[in-house]
């Protein structure tokens, strides 16, 4: 099972958008196109605000419920959460869920660190493969901040990767079917328990900072597996 979380923002009690749900949908298709023949499920989450809101976290308590709802009706399947944006901080912030196994993070928007009340959490990482993937021109969530978190969670989670996309923006636009391979190769390989390809096994096995400033190659995906 796959859950889909949509980008948000930072403050709002306004109901969610439609754009980031339309926006979120083409990822959406290529992960049930490649997991089809597995069985695999795709599930959009529909929050009840597309605020995140401070302390409330309320995209990552609606991610948790949605993973509640999952064991609720299809009982013990593996889930990954993947989220762009907002949904990306979310799908790291609810990867603690029992039925998580894994979470993939695209463009995550995370706060400065001179701002944050504390640290974002990465305990609930632990025993989850992560990716996360960042464009270094997005000029909407620091690519930094991401390679921060990314840095010390790996300092005790080793399955934990991050993908640089060179010269793109925060809509990953720019190499499209690249970042559409990495994300379907990383979900079927935590789900299903397929070998990554070389690319991705070598950023999850590298120490910092090789394996968290991994520069996803040009014509990825035409060949996936080893």
């Amino acid at each position: 099972m796959v859950l889909l979380l949509p980008d948000g923002e930072p403050e709002s009690a306004r109901r969610p958008s439609p754009l980031a749900y339309a926006m979120a949908m083409p990822l959406g298709r290529a992960l049930a196109r490649a997991g089809r023949d597995d069985g695999l499920v795709v599930h959009p989450v529909h929050y009840r605000s597309r605020g995140w809101n401070g302390p409330d976290a309320q995209l990552a308590a609606d991610a948790t419920w949605a993973a509640d709802e999952v064991v609720r009706r299809y009982g013990d399947v593996p889930v990954c959460l993947v989220g762009h944006g907002l949904g990306g901080r979310a799908a790291l912030h609810a990867a603690g869920h029992p039925a998580v196994n894994s979470a993939l993070a695209m463009a995550p928007w995370l706060p400065e660190d001179d701002m944050a009340a504390t640290p974002e959490p990465v305990r609930q990482l632990a025993g989850r493969r992560v990716l996360i993937v960042h464009g270094t021109d997005d000029e909407r969530t620091d690519p930094e901040l991401s390679y921060r978190l990314a840095a010390r969670a790996k300092r005790s989670h080793h399955d934990i990767c991050r993908f640089e996309v060179h010269t793109d923006g925060n809509a990953l636009r720019q190499h499209h079917s690249e970042v559409l391979a990495l994300a379907a190769d990383f979900v079927l390989g935590a789900l299903f328990t397929r070998p990554f390809a070389r690319p991705v096994a070598d950023a999850l096995a590298a120490p910092p900072p090789l394996g968290l400033r991994m520069p996803l190659a040009a014509g990825f995906g035409k060949s996936l597996r080893p």
